[in-house]
């Protein structure tokens, strides 16, 4: 079995279910006491956070990088980023460490082609919904990528940064995700990625009128998929 590295606490409140689900994956797969081996470096979100809001990508990219050089030496085989935003520093961060790092795009991508998904929505924080790193990356896979109405944008960031992140869960939260779904339904969308590791603690499929798309639990499955290789 290989070893997962996860660079996580971004939030925690969403490294948590990535713990979970890698584990779950293995003993479903394996079962009696068979767990996953797993390597996790905690990041301090505030700083992060400021790196973000701040336009400091690069220094944001220089802490990735030492989580990732640090579970090279812990013996990860290979390394997630545990969340959708700072794969805007997905590059800088590979090329860091030499083992690989698994895009949570490419295993979004390989989900949305065995779904047979064409167009799809987007929902996630300001900048993975406005910024090009990751829509291009899905549009160079073949991918129509829609986001909702500019109208929705900075109320969909607030909930992710001032709620999800640190743990709130609100019901007139839930049916604003679920106003913007139906949004980027009357666009065409065939589904929806829930493109920010928090989303799913607050969005249901009985929410959505669309299939949605958990890049947490997608991108967890994954790593314990080539874990098990």
């Amino acid at each position: 079995m290989k070893t997962i590295g996860l660079i996580g606490g971004m939030s925690w409140e969403s490294t948590v279910p990535y713990y979970r689900l890698i584990n779950e994956y293995v003993k479903d797969a394996l079962g009696g006491l068979h767990s996953a081996k797993i390597a996790l470096y905690s990041v301090e979100f505030d700083e992060i956070e400021k790196c973000q809001s701040e336009d400091r990508w690069d220094d944001a990219a220089k802490i990735l990088a030492d989580a990732a050089a640090g579970l090279e030496k812990c013996g990860a085989d290979f390394i997630l980023i545990c969340t959708n935003t700072m794969h805007k520093v997905f590059d800088q961060v590979q090329a860091a460490v030499n083992v690989p790092l698994l895009h949570i795009a490419d295993a979004t991508g390989e989900a949305l082609k065995e779904a047979g998904i064409q167009k799809v929505g987007l929902l996630g924080t300001r900048y993975t919904m406005q910024q090009d790193f990751y829509k291009g990356r899905l549009a160079q896979a073949g991918f129509e990528v829609c986001v909702p109405a500019e109208g929705f944008l900075a109320e969909l960031n607030r909930i992710i940064f001032e709620e999800l992140c640190v743990g709130v869960i609100k019901e007139a939260s839930r049916r604003f995700f679920a106003q913007a779904i139906e949004d980027l339904k009357d666009q065409g969308c065939e589904g929806v990625i829930l493109g920010c590791t928090e989303i799913g603690l607050l969005v249901r499929p009985e929410d959505s009128s669309l299939p949605l798309f958990d890049t947490t639990v997608i991108h967890a499955q994954a790593a314990a998929k080539r874990a098990l290789e």
